[in-house]
């Protein structure tokens, strides 16, 4: 029988939420909600203080009265078919990544998402923590995509794109975006994004008049998605790994001033200088990237502002998996 929550103990050791992320129960806020609510308990303690730290080698952990303990971190690549959706469950019974893994593995999360007609690339994991700093937008990690698009962008559309266009939640531009090649009246381009707005990708192309008609997540950070098959996944190497964890670690050392991007500084005339460098650019050039198209011309942006390691493997399951909710 558990005992009050005032009574809460507070050790040397691991932050309670950390601990309970790394035993795969999702992300810290995740685990702090879980801790509020008074499910986790500490040697048969009721705990709700979110200060409160724990030694794993010494005390048991209990979450709705089931003992806890650490997963070994799993990290998969999967080339996600069209069709599926990045999340747990779906209340119109559609289907989920997380039903192409062994129903009897842990509980998984996607760093990010890919929407339902999306195909490519998705990092999963069960290592919660590390999923929410890969997708976090503070780190800037280069997510990459090719794409095929309604006729034949011209070089001052690209501009447009990287200069940026304004949406209801914000500006949204591409980091990089180049031509690959002309496809009958549809062209296709590889496209460089910084941060994993919803279909961020889809409504930049979509308001420049060339809407997209096939999207593929072909890179995150330096992760390729090389040859594995639709639909199959495999295990990320440890050199992968390691280069992951590199970039999250070598961008928490840096300043705040050089991890986050700042406005471009107004010039006398009160314009931005990036800004007047990007649209002097596009009024020089107006030849196209592909040819001209009835399909080229752009829109002006509104005022307002668990399986073996090795090969490919395929999962039988379905949902993601962790101890019991009442």
């Amino acid at each position: 029988m558990s005992q009050p929550a005032d009574d809460n103990p507070v050790v040397p050791g691991m932050r309670l939420q950390r601990y309970l992320a790394q035993c795969g129960l999702g992300s810290r806020r995740e685990c702090e909600e879980l801790i509020s609510a008074g499910r986790v308990e500490i040697d048969g303690k009721t705990v709700t203080k979110l200060g409160a730290n724990v030694r794993p080698s010494m005390q048991t952990v209990t979450l709705d009265g089931e003992k806890l303990k650490l997963e070994r971190k799993k990290y998969y690549l999967l080339n996600k078919p069209p069709g599926f959706l990045c999340t747990a469950s779906d209340p119109q019974g559609r289907p989920t990544v997380f039903e192409l893994f062994p129903p009897d593995g842990p509980r998984l999360f996607s760093v990010g998402r890919l929407d339902e007609n999306t195909t490519g690339l998705l990092i999963v994991t069960n290592d919660g923590d590390l999923a929410q700093k890969l997708a976090h937008p503070r780190y800037h990690i280069h997510r990459i995509y090719r794409a095929q698009v309604a006729g034949h962008p011209k070089r001052e559309v690209f501009e447009q794109l990287k200069e940026g266009l304004f949406f209801t939640e914000g500006k949204f531009k591409v980091h990089n975006i180049k031509p690959i090649k002309k496809q009958g009246r549809s062209s296709w381009v590889e496209i460089t994004m910084t941060e994993g707005q919803n279909r961020e990708v889809r409504r930049l192309l979509a308001r420049t008049g060339h809407k997209v008609m096939k999207l593929e997540r072909i890179g995150f950070g330096p992760i390729r998605l090389g040859r594995v098959p639709l639909g199959l996944f495999r295990e990320l190497r440890k050199d992968e790994l390691g280069k992951l964890i590199e970039l999250i670690t070598r961008a928490q050392t840096q300043s705040p001033r050089q991890t986050k991007k700042r406005p471009g500084k107004k010039t006398a005339s009160g314009r931005s200088g990036a800004s007047g460098k990007a649209k002097s650019r596009g009024r020089a050039s107006a030849s196209s990237e592909f040819g001209t198209s009835e399909n080229s011309r752009t829109k002006k942006a509104p005022a307002k502002k668990r399986p073996r390691s090795g090969g490919p493997s395929r999962g039988k399951g379905r949902g993601s998996r962790g101890p019991k909710r009442p």
